[in-house]
């Protein structure tokens, strides 16, 4: 299951906007292989350009990206998070992010980071007070906010494409219904035909047995089995009918959209 595939992607991008702009944090929507599914909101030349942007660096973050879950101190000394996104139980992606300081840095231990992944410090030092700084619990609040609101919309999308699928199925049935309910009439019709021929012939036989007189007795016999048989047939036939009929009037009742619309909300 894809996001893209059920998911109005606009209005996704407009939630991932709008929350970007309100709380200053990075943040970019995951399919579950790790691939990029929005815009990339608030990213920091700290983390992309600099941090990502040497070998042990990438291969830091890359492992923090994998193993990350919440919100959780990357291996920078960021503050970043990653979130679920999950439509009928299934995961469908993350949403992840954060690239904020929970305090004002110290500036010893990011000389430190820098060494070790073959950055230039005084670059990193510069890039790093243009990062913005955020109390951890205002991190937590907001990266748990903006998770609740996407996996509220993604799931909502789903359920909205989910109906009208179910809708469609629903006027094919009814259309395969109508085609089915229209031959059962013409069978019935043509059964009531057989009917009335099979009385007359009952008829006709117990005649022929009466004037047959003692010889004829087997021939009554056979002439009442098919009278009965003919009988049954037509008490069949009217069950038969009354379905039908039940089926045309609630098929009917499907093609008006009022009824259509009562029927699927039940």
């Amino acid at each position: 299951m894809k996001i893209v595939d059920f998911v109005d992607m606009n209005e996704f991008e407009a939630i991932m906007r709008n929350w970007a702009m309100a709380t200053g944090l990075a943040t970019v929507a995951v399919d579950p292989e790790g691939n990029y599914i929005s815009e990339c909101y608030n990213f920091t030349d700290f983390c992309i350009k600099l941090t990502r942007g040497s070998k042990e660096g990438c291969r830091r973050c890359v492992k923090c990206d994998q193993e990350g879950h919440g919100v959780y101190h990357c291996h920078a000394g960021l503050v970043d998070f990653s979130i679920d996104l999950v439509a009928k139980g299934e995961k469908v992606g993350a949403v992840i992010g954060g690239q904020v300081l929970p305090q004002d840095p110290d500036e010893d231990k990011f000389r430190q980071v820098a060494r070790e992944i073959g950055v230039n410090e005084e670059e990193y030092i510069r890039a790093l007070h243009k990062v913005n700084v955020r109390t951890e619990e205002s991190i937590n609040a907001s990266a748990n906010l903006l998770g609740q609101v996407l996996n509220n919309f993604i799931n909502s999308e789903y359920e909205k494409k989910y109906v009208k699928s179910i809708v469609v199925d629903l006027k094919s049935g009814v259309e395969k219904t109508s085609r089915i309910v229209e031959e059962i009439t013409k069978c019935t019709q043509e059964l009531k035909s057989l009917q009335n021929r099979q009385k007359i012939l009952s008829l006709n036989a117990n005649i022929e047995a009466a004037r047959a007189g003692e010889h004829g007795k087997g021939f009554s016999v056979v002439a009442m089995e098919v009278g009965k048989i003919s009988e049954n047939s037509s008490i069949a036939n009217a069950k038969i009918e009354s379905l039908v009929q039940d089926i045309s009037s609630v098929v009917n009742g499907m093609h008006d959209p009022k009824k259509f619309e009562l029927l699927l909300r039940e």
